[in-house]
């Protein structure tokens, strides 16, 4: 019985630990939270450190929705740490994806709960992973004073804190470092498989301060307590820490750097200093002797010498400024003294110093007929207006300027008391080049053969069709257009990413310019405009810009290459909502044709804008060559896609997407009956109105040749 007793009070003993251990207690997240409310309704334990902070979130597609609710958790315990306030700390936050998402800036919210409440709408963007685009974002926009950021002449530090998950589709490098030299601290925190090498390129010196690495988003409250003495102000880094600057350190919020004295450079290591030797690249330019000084590379001069006001050369030193030479002209100096000398035609004295003038006409032995000169060298013969210096350079003969048969005129000539002067017989004129002769009107004494009008022009005459025709090939006669044949607004849309390289760029330039010469480029007929894309869109020139196929042309060769990503569908955005606008020159009741090329897949989507381009009467072609992918492609191009799509697997073969592009656009008729009809009647009128123009001036030239004739029979 005693051992009976004594297993059921073991067995009741185990089963009241058991329920123990059943019994829910509170969660560590929860006693998290707890601490954390607990010290915000108390007195903030941070020294008040002004801060202008901006965070910067990965919202990509990798991130798991319960992770990104984490990292907005991390955001709000790091709140906790700053005192939000427009003369305290600033907070803005932006996140990104294949776009940036600013959610709010530096100059929003002016409390804690107020940015909190902010951090806890935003809303998952599930999208690419645009880094880079973001880092320049936060540079040009987010540290703004537009944006709330303070003047950099308080040096008020500007912080930014980046958070990612994965490798960047785009360059980090570049765009890093010059928000960097502009001032701006930036943490770089990776979460998971990010590469160390990339987060170190993003993050400032030293790394050990500025990046972090944590294995998953339910470590990354770990760094709470990291950046709690970092945000918090506290003691400076330079006093706490085992600096080792050489010169000077300088402490910031959360870290230190070392700098040198005036005169010296950092070196590489970020800590030791090395005077800078102004002198070192052999770029100086001093003909002599140089010497390094505090601020730049100084030349100087040997012995004897001075150095010339152009800070490089060397002349010897002037002894005629030095002593009274009592020179009437020049004082020459020498290397041991000095020498005076006379102007040109004049003679030194016995005194060596005054100068006489040399008169080589004086002894009269010259033998001039009529005139003559004294000059610098020599007595020299001339002749009087209308007389010519014969060759033995004494006599003179009446001049005959037309005489030697070189004059070149066509019909007369006339010799004048300076020249052989042309002239023309009467009915001609004499052209600008004062030697050949032009009819008063070719168009009425040649037979010109024009079918509608003959210009006159200033060497010959050309042939012109009314208002609504075109001239033929041989320059004579005129054909009707058809309905819609050459008259179009014409968008091309060129990509510039990098993947395409500068040499197959400027086979796609040449490839625009094939396009174009098939065009009738007027103000009437087609009209062209162009976009580069590659990061950002850009507009190269409009629609209304151009009105002829060689301007046209020449604006396409002096286009520069852009070189960065492929945002085919920002581009298409553009096309849509600007380039056929009437702003940019598109023109009501005319057919809008877009030309898409691309060589590789769009980091945005392109089916949105290129449906409502389409949607919007839009035809839109679509040229894709090399990585093209098919599918994005036909989103692209209009229906039918086989009518609209084409592709090549080498840039080379752009030469036959050419010719059937060419033969496409030329077979489609572009426009409806009914503005063929419309079009029709108003060339018409404008056909008439042009005739009775050309009849009123045959008639107002008639009566001046008519008039011309009567004076002439009047004075013969």
């Amino acid at each position: 019985m005693r051992s009976l007793a004594l297993g059921l009070f073991c067995l009741l003993c185990c089963n009241a630990v058991r329920l123990d251990r059943r019994r829910p207690r509170p969660s560590a997240a929860k006693r998290q939270n707890e601490t954390a409310v607990q010290t915000r309704a108390g007195e903030n334990p941070c020294k008040a450190v002004p801060l202008d902070f901006v965070f910067v979130i990965d919202s990509s597609r990798s991130i798991r929705p319960h992770d990104y609710e984490k990292v907005k958790t991390f955001i709000m315990n790091l709140l906790q740490f700053l005192e939000i306030g427009p003369d305290a700390t600033r907070v803005g936050l932006l996140q990104y994806g294949s776009v940036v998402q600013p959610e709010f800036s530096l100059n929003t919210y002016t409390n804690n709960v107020e940015v909190e409440q902010a951090v806890r709408s935003m809303k998952h963007l599930a999208t690419g992973t645009m880094t880079g685009l973001a880092i320049q974002y936060t540079m040009e926009t987010a540290f703004t004073e537009e944006e709330g950021a303070r003047p950099a002449n308080l040096h008020i530090p500007r912080i930014a804190m980046i958070v990612t998950d994965g490798r960047p589709q785009d360059t980090v490098e570049e765009v890093a470092a010059q928000a960097r030299q502009a001032g701006i601290q930036i943490f770089a925190i990776g979460v998971g498989r990010v590469d160390m090498n990339i987060l170190k390129a993003i993050g400032s010196e030293p790394h050990s301060e500025h990046v972090h690495l944590v294995a998953s988003f339910s470590q990354i409250e770990t760094l709470v307590s990291v950046f709690q003495s970092k945000l918090c102000g506290g003691s400076e880094m330079c006093a706490v820490v085992d600096h080792q600057c050489h010169h000077i350190c300088v402490s910031s919020p959360a870290s230190y750097r070392c700098k040198c004295w005036e005169g010296f450079t950092l070196n590489p290591d970020g800590k030791t200093c090395k005077e800078i030797d102004h002198c070192a690249d052999g770029t100086h330019g001093c003909e002599q002797e140089f010497t390094n000084t505090k601020d730049s590379c100084v030349c100087k001069c040997r012995k004897g010498y001075t150095l010339r006001p152009d800070g490089k050369t060397c002349k010897p030193e002037d002894m005629c400024a030095v002593v009274d030479h009592g020179c009437e002209h020049i004082c020459a100096s020498l290397p041991d003294g000095f020498e005076c000398r006379c102007w040109p035609g004049y003679q030194l004295n016995k005194d060596h110093k005054t100068c006489n003038k040399i008169d080589h006409c004086a002894d009269g032995t010259h033998g001039c007929e009529q005139d003559f000169m004294n000059t610098e060298d020599s007595c020299v013969c001339k002749c009087r207006k209308g007389y010519t210096l014969r060759p033995d350079g004494k006599t003179c003969k009446k001049t005959d300027h037309c005489v030697d048969g070189k004059h070149g005129c066509e019909q007369d000539s006339m010799s004048t008391e300076e020249s052989c002067v042309c002239k023309c017989r009467m009915g001609y004129t004499l052209r600008p080049d004062g030697k050949t002769c032009q009819s008063l009107d070719l168009c009425q004494t040649v037979g010109h053969g024009c079918e509608h009008q003959c210009v006159s022009t200033t060497d010959s005459y050309i042939c012109r069709c009314f208002e609504g025709f075109l001239l033929a090939e041989d320059g004579k006669s005129c054909r009707k257009p058809e309905c819609g044949d050459g008259v179009m607004d014409l968008v091309f849309v060129i990509d510039g990413s990098k993947s395409l390289g500068p040499a197959n760029f400027e086979l796609i330039k040449q490839f625009v310019n094939n396009i174009v010469d098939t065009m009738d480029i007027s103000k009437t007929g087609t009209h062209v405009g162009l976009l580069q894309f590659s990061t950002k869109v850009r507009t190269e020139f409009t629609l209304g810009q151009y009105t002829t196929a060689e301007d046209i042309k020449q604006a396409v060769r002096r286009m520069q290459y852009m070189g960065r990503g492929s945002m085919t569908g920002s581009a298409l955005r553009h096309m849509f909502e600007s380039s056929f606008s009437v702003k940019e020159g598109a023109r009501p009741n005319t057919p809008r044709v877009g030309i898409v090329f691309t060589d590789g897949r769009s980091q945005d989507d392109v089916s949105e804008w290129a449906n409502k381009a389409k949607n919007s009467g839009v035809t839109v072609y679509a040229l894709g060559v090399g990585k093209a992918i098919e599918q994005e492609l036909r989103e692209i191009a209009s229906e039918p896609a086989e009518k609209h799509l084409y592709y090549a697997e080498h840039i080379e073969k752009m030469g036959e997407i050419a010719k059937k592009l060419k033969s496409r656009i030329c077979d489609d008729k572009l426009s409806s009956q009914k503005a063929c009809q419309c079009e029709n009647v108003i060339m018409f009128q404008n056909q008439v109105t042009e005739t009775l123009k050309n009849l009123e001036q045959n008639v107002e030239a008639m009566s001046k040749k008519l008039e011309t004739l009567e004076n002439q029979l009047v004075l013969k």
